[in-house]
């Protein structure tokens, strides 16, 4: 008569193999086999721990020996497999991934499974798990720019200063537009969403004009001092300017955080911050929003407010934004910068060594 083998556990492993029983992003294999080495160290039979399971007592059998036999290792990882292997991927893997990293199909500007599978004479399921395997997505692209700037690294390490270190008896803000923000009507009603049906919009709408939205965080707290206004000029950016200076206390120096678009350099936005000596800009590179903390805010609000609503006035969007703000700052959050300029510039410096190695388009 055949004894299943005795399964004793430390603390340790204990804890690993509940993490694995419990972990949501865990393989679903790993999961069974966490479980039935779980349910084994209780005493269990192979046959109770498959009717427990709901899989074969081979099964559960094959995974208490693997980790009486190897431990955590022989259950993490699968036995090879007898047979031949993958001939037809062995030989034309090296060729799938040369080709769609080095080169362009004809008449495309990137290749698919189906061109991929045709030029290198495989099948298209043999393309997708050699690209899966090594997570090649030839359909997706990042966004990427390195600033051009010459003085990035000084302006670098005085934004980051701020953020990292910020002055004493000062409040330091990071300010941005938001322009051309569109008022949307959709042509019909929506469809509500339910079980098993997305909500729907028309792919058309109606315009109603737009908005710009003039907005700075206290980097310190998190409330959001904010205006809309008609249009995208140094008059309005004065007008906000002399907004930031109303709701915030007179007695504190002000740093504010800017990118290089021409309003903020206006000569008569010059001249209005020389007569308030409190006010102190500092901007940002060249090509560099990233560094701009507001930047994540309006992509908040644009995610939970702005796409996908229904707007049939100007008014109605703009008391949309406002209704937004007042809810931030009900319980302001601020953005929390951790990253040293130092490790930006060593990021930046490799960026940039990369690019000169590639060859001119």
């Amino acid at each position: 008569m055949r004894v299943a083998q005795t399964i004793t556990l430390t603390d340790e492993v204990r804890a690993t193999l509940t993490k694995w029983a419990r972990g949501r992003s865990t393989p679903a294999r790993l999961v069974q086999r966490a479980k039935i080495v779980l349910a084994a160290a209780e005493g269990l039979e192979n046959k109770e721990i498959a009717a427990q399971l709901g899989c074969t007592r081979r099964t559960v059998g094959t995974w208490r020996n693997r980790f009486a036999t190897a431990g955590l290792r022989g259950i993490e990882t699968d036995a090879p497999r007898s047979g031949r292997g993958p001939a037809v991927r062995a030989a034309k893997e090296a060729e799938i991934i040369r080709r769609t990293t080095q080169e362009k199909p004809p008449h495309a500007n990137q290749w698919s499974v189906r061109s991929m599978a045709a030029a290198v004479g495989v099948s298209k399921d043999t393309v997708q798990r050699v690209w899966h395997d090594n997570g090649l997505q030839p359909h997706r692209t990042k966004t990427f720019k390195v600033s051009n700037d010459p003085q990035f690294a000084e302006k670098l390490v005085d934004v980051v200063g701020l953020y990292l270190n910020p002055p004493e008896h000062a409040l330091v803000l990071s300010c941005d537009e938001k322009s051309q923000i569109q008022a949307l009507d959709r042509t019909q009603k929506s469809l509500p969403m339910f079980p098993g049906r997305l909500k729907t919009l028309t792919h058309d709408y109606k315009r109603n004009g737009t908005t710009t939205l003039f907005a700075a965080i206290e980097l310190a707290g998190g409330r959001i001092i904010a205006d809309c206004m008609p249009r995208h000029r140094h008059q309005e950016w004065i007008k906000f300017l002399k907004k930031i200076d109303a709701e915030t206390p007179p007695d504190l120096d002000l740093h504010l955080i800017v990118d290089n678009y021409a309003t903020h350099k206006h000569p008569k936005v010059k001249n209005w911050l020389r007569r308030h000596k409190r006010f102190h800009v500092h901007f940002t590179p060249t090509s560099s929003s990233w560094l701009n903390v507001i930047e994540r805010w309006f992509r908040d609000i644009t995610h939970n407010r702005i796409r996908n609503g229904v707007f049939r006035s100007v008014e109605q969007l703009e008391q949309a934004i406002y209704d937004y703000i007042k809810h931030h700052n009900a319980n302001p959050k601020t953005f929390v910068w951790t990253k040293k300029a130092e490790d930006i510039l060593e990021k930046v410096k490799r960026a940039r060594a990369a690019l000169n190695k590639l060859p001119s388009d």
